[in-house]
């Protein structure tokens, strides 16, 4: 009887490949978070921001669109009475996300000067 070894062979595992170092040099980002209730406002204020980053050549990641949040509210219709009429309201937060790579000072004081439309928030954050 001859037995035959089974030979068993474990897989390679690749080392990651090693980050360049220029990438990490001096990558700073400006992370912007604008929210508002409506999209076709939104996307004007997008669109605008994106406009001015171009305009002196900067490089813009995005717009990202985030999940829309939706807040519910239930209402009765009368009060004391008629249990089972009820209203119910939505308001409706939709969000979009902007990175901006490497900004100069040129391009963060042309953003601080925007005038946007009321309605519209906007977070800024340096990463």
């Amino acid at each position: 009887m001859s037995a035959t070894k089974k030979e068993t062979t474990k897989p390679v595992k690749k080392e990651p490949a090693k980050k360049k170092a220029d990438k990490e040099e001096a990558v700073s980002k400006l992370r912007i978070r604008i929210r508002a209730y409506e999209s076709k406002i939104i996307d004007a204020s997008v669109k605008q921001i994106m406009d001015t980053a171009l305009r002196f050549d900067a490089v813009v990641l995005g717009p990202v669109p985030l999940p829309t949040e939706k807040k519910i509210y239930t209402v009765n219709r009368s009060a004391f009475v008629y249990k089972n009429a009820r209203e119910q309201f939505e308001m409706r937060v939709h969000k979009r996300l902007l990175d901006i790579v490497n900004p100069s000072a040129k391009v963060i004081e042309a953003l601080t000067n925007l005038s946007l439309p009321s309605g519209v928030n906007i977070d800024v954050k340096m990463m």
